[in-house]
């Protein structure tokens, strides 16, 4: 079965759109990029079935590839993807993070078996401080949404992975504004929850693998995750 393509999402559209709108736009929603990205029309959706399954990771990865090829290459902007799952709604973080990289597995899977190359900006090593996803060669910053998330800014009405694209990163600290996005997140967080993430780290000072999820972990986490590229040259 397959699945609409990324839309905008519709002020007048679906209850899940609606919700997803409310979501972001509320006023104590720590994520100003997000609302940037939903403002300029750079925010986009997909629904797929189940976090838990691989029922339909072929068409999820066909339409992340697509969507970094049309808006990978832009300028200007934020452009975020958020694939919106219809469950299981009632898992904890520990469970939500291991269907997680079950799903960043299988789509990393499909990507090297369709022959796209990793984003050579980023390393595809989970232990490397440079580490990031990359599909279509394209590198993604993912953020992990769920009803049971203990920060209350990851706290969504469904499961959901946000995908936003690396080089509008890069674009931001060419520009000189990515430092005063980045305190301007941390200060809205702060005043939602109590206190800053955790887990929240520049790029290159640890592998951003320990951010994806929300879950607070400590030193001894290792990310269940392997690129069989990178582990054919490992094992050369």
């Amino acid at each position: 079965m397959r699945y609409p393509p990324p839309k905008r999402p519709d002020r007048h559209g679906s209850i899940k759109e609606r919700q997803l709108i409310s979501f972001i736009g509320r006023t104590d929603f720590p994520c100003v990029g997000a609302k940037s990205a939903l403002n300029q029309g750079g925010l986009y959706v997909l629904y797929a079935r189940s976090l838990a399954s691989a029922w339909n990771d072929l068409a999820i990865h066909e339409a992340i590839t697509s969507f970094a090829k049309e808006h990978g290459s832009q300028k200007r902007g934020f452009r975020s993807l958020v694939i919106l799952f219809e469950g299981p709604i009632g898992l904890n973080e520990q469970t939500y993070e291991k269907y997680l990289w079950e799903r960043f597995q299988s789509w990393t899977d499909k990507d090297v078996w369709l022959g796209y190359k990793n984003d050579a900006m980023v390393s595809i090593d989970p232990q490397d401080t440079q580490f990031s996803l990359s599909f279509g060669g394209h590198a993604f910053f993912a953020i992990g949404l769920h009803p049971r998330a203990s920060r209350k800014a990851r706290r969504f009405f469904k499961p959901a992975i946000v995908l936003n694209l690396h080089s509008q990163f890069r674009n931001l600290r060419e520009a000189g504004k990515y430092e005063s996005l980045r305190k301007a997140i941390l200060q809205r967080d702060r005043k939602l929850q109590g206190s800053i993430n955790p887990m929240v780290a520049r790029f290159g000072t640890s592998s951003e693998a320990r951010q994806y999820s929300g879950r607070k972990v400590d030193s001894s986490w290792e990310c269940a995750f392997r690129c069989k590229e990178y582990h054919s040259i490992a094992e050369n």
